[in-house]
């Protein structure tokens, strides 16, 4: 294997950032491509930025923060957190005990990592489905989570959302959405209503994903739990500060979902391309991705064989991808236990300037380099945790 614990996740992010850190001195930001969809931002004014103190702004933005998040989310209360995975663990802290069952329901295997990671830390049980003549609730269940988008943009069926929302308020268990993504793709391209208005008791967003801004969470809920959840929170540290507070509300005051609606009409064409080189490939509600799965067969398809894990391959290939072609993608910079998956976001600010021939001739041409090195260890291995600018 070439990426053998968190660690070596860590030391390939690391890498991946010397590589962008030299395109930026050496061509500027116009000539680097974030297409994961995730680049989020701080778009703040200096007067927000004078307000930036450790009182002052929570004192003055709290009260936009309120009113905007109800508006994007829904719900009585709204609570930011530093990260999704932030406010996924304050909501399993507050809300799950040690002996008590997490079950977790989603459109496709597997689950974002931080929530049996956090329901483990609590000493109760995990269980998860995604099909729902199997889900079941038991009688130490404390706690449904249900995720709207999976980490590879797989949507649930809004029937399964409202029928999940059933069966656990028949049994009294508070149901908490992971949202990251879905909170815009279900609603904006798939017209799902926003969880809370299904039934959901929380939710939860990403504010960097399919939005402009700062890589944070947004959660929204029925007031008393919240607030039992921002308790926890302040006590381990997890609460959003005044900047990522008001970058999310920049965020939401400049959504619209107008990219959204473009890349969902766009992504056939780079699909069509991409398909005559690389048979694999396959859309994306806002663009294409290439699963590491996938990826495997492709190069067995061309009569390539690897002793390399699928994951392994595919964040070689996005390291390739970023190293000769500019184009950020998740695994090349994902954190630990990030999605494998190389896919492009069409929706992402930077693919409004990029042009959708480079990003197929990106694809093609990398794929035949991966061929050339994909059984060379060394090779391999200087891709992923060596550059020297």
């Amino acid at each position: 294997m070439l990426i053998k614990s968190p660690v070596d996740e860590v030391k390939k992010r690391e890498n991946s950032f010397r590589i962008i850190s030299s395109i930026l001195k050496q061509n500027g930001r116009n000539a680097l491509y974030d297409l994961t969809g995730l680049a989020g931002g701080f778009k703040l004014s200096q007067e927000d930025l004078d307000l930036l103190e450790t009182y002052a702004g929570p004192a003055i933005f709290e009260s936009e923060l309120q009113n905007l998040g109800k508006e994007h989310l829904g719900g009585e209360k709204i609570l930011a957190f530093n990260r999704t995975t932030s406010g996924i663990l304050a909501t399993i802290l507050a809300l799950v005990s040690s002996g008590d069952e997490v079950i977790h329901y989603l459109p496709k295997f597997p689950s974002h990592p931080s929530i049996p990671r956090s329901t483990a830390l609590v000493g109760a049980s995990y269980r998860e489905f995604d099909n729902l003549d199997e889900f079941e609730i038991k009688d130490n269940t404390s706690l449904v989570i249900i995720t709207g988008s999976t980490m590879d943009h797989d949507i649930i069926k809004e029937d399964e959302f409202l029928k999940i929302i059933e069966i656990s308020g028949s049994k009294n268990i508070p149901v908490f959405v992971d949202d990251a993504s879905g909170a815009r793709l279900r609603t904006v391209l798939y017209n799902q209503p926003k969880a809370m208005d299904m039934g959901a008791d929380l939710v939860i967003t990403s504010t960097d994903k399919l939005m402009d801004g700062p890589r944070a969470g947004l959660m929204a809920g029925k007031g008393e739990i919240v607030d039992l959840i921002k308790s926890k929170a302040h006590q381990f540290g997890l609460e959003a500060q005044s900047a990522t507070i008001v970058g999310i509300i920049k965020a939401i005051e400049s959504f619209n979902g107008e990219r959204m609606i473009d890349a969902f009409r766009k992504k056939h064409l780079v699909y069509e391309a991409i398909k005559k080189g690389i048979s694999s490939i396959k859309e994306t509600p806002t663009g294409v991705m290439l699963s590491a799965d996938d990826l495997i067969n492709e190069l067995k398809q061309k009569g390539v064989e690897t002793e390399f894990s699928p994951a392994d391959v595919a964040c070689v290939f996005s390291a390739l991808l970023l190293r000769n072609y500019h184009i950020v993608t998740i695994p090349a910079v994902g954190m630990p236990g990030a999605s494998p998956t190389i896919r492009i976001d069409l929706a992402a600010e930077d693919a409004e300037r990029v042009d959708k021939e480079y990003i197929v001739k990106a694809f093609i041409e990398t794929f035949s380099h991966l061929n050339e090195i994909v059984n060379y260890k060394e090779a391999c291995e200087l891709v992923l945790y060596e550059y020297d600018d």
